[in-house]
């Protein structure tokens, strides 16, 4: 008798509360109604992002991470989202950040981590990548090779913590400019991610389903120039790890 196979589990680490919904809130969907036990760990506690001369950072941090736990309600994720707060806009790429994603990696046991790319400085000539999108993908790909992985690094893990080494088996990188795996997506999966993002409301200007839908158009038309029949995607530099 076969046995039954047991749905991925999924760690998303992102620097801001809303960054997953931005970088690949339809495939968070997708992987969602198919079953995925998905986490989420945000980094920061989104404290700076605002131009509203009558908001405090603590009341900010408070209104995002309410936003955040809603946005993930609506991708279809069950588990609370876990929050490290850190001061948003000041992350460092500190072996203390390390060890906390690593924490957070060895508690969940993910099959499959989405983080985002390190490499990533900047898009075209319109916009300069985030330094906390930089640091969270490579702090969160320190974690997994090889600080997750070896009981002898961060050993106040293992004891008195008992949190037993994990291997990652996959990661997926969001915001890159090295995509070799694109996900494809339907139009229900990118109405979730859109619905998700009108959950950051202290964030958005304008509704985001036409641009959202856009980039999952243009995902989709690199993936066919690579032989993919997508009419929908989203893209990701992806890592296989052998056990």
């Amino acid at each position: 008798m076969t046995e039954p196979q047991t749905a991925p589990r999924v760690l998303i680490v992102m620097a801001h509360p809303d960054d997953g919904e931005f970088m690949c809130g339809a495939t968070i969907a997708r992987w969602a109604r198919e079953g995925y036990d998905i986490h989420y760990c945000i980094l920061t506690n989104g404290d700076v992002g605002t131009r509203d001369p009558h908001m405090t950072r603590e009341q900010l941090a408070a209104t995002r991470q309410a936003e955040a736990q809603e946005a993930a309600r609506r991708l279809g994720v069950h588990h609370d989202v876990i929050f490290l707060n850190y001061v948003d806009s000041m992350l460092e790429p500190s072996l203390d950040l390390r060890r906390d994603v690593t924490r957070v990696i060895r508690r969940t046991r993910p099959d499959i981590v989405i983080t985002q790319d390190p490499s990533t400085y900047y898009h075209g000539q319109s916009y300069i990548n985030h330094p906390d999108h930089r640091v969270v993908g490579e702090v969160t790909m320190g974690a997994i090779m090889p600080s997750a992985s070896m009981r002898l690094i961060f050993p106040e893990l293992y004891e008195p913590e008992g949190l037993e080494p994990h291997d990652v088996g996959e990661l997926y990188l969001t915001n890159t400019t090295h995509t070799d795996r694109w996900v494809e997506v339907t139009e229900e999966d990118v109405a979730r991610q859109a619905d998700a993002l009108r959950a950051h409301v202290s964030q958005l200007s304008r509704d985001p389903m036409e641009w959202v839908m856009e980039d999952a158009r243009e995902e989709a038309a690199e993936a066919r120039r690579h032989g993919h029949d997508f009419k929908l995607a989203n893209g990701f530099k992806y890592f296989k790890f052998r056990r």
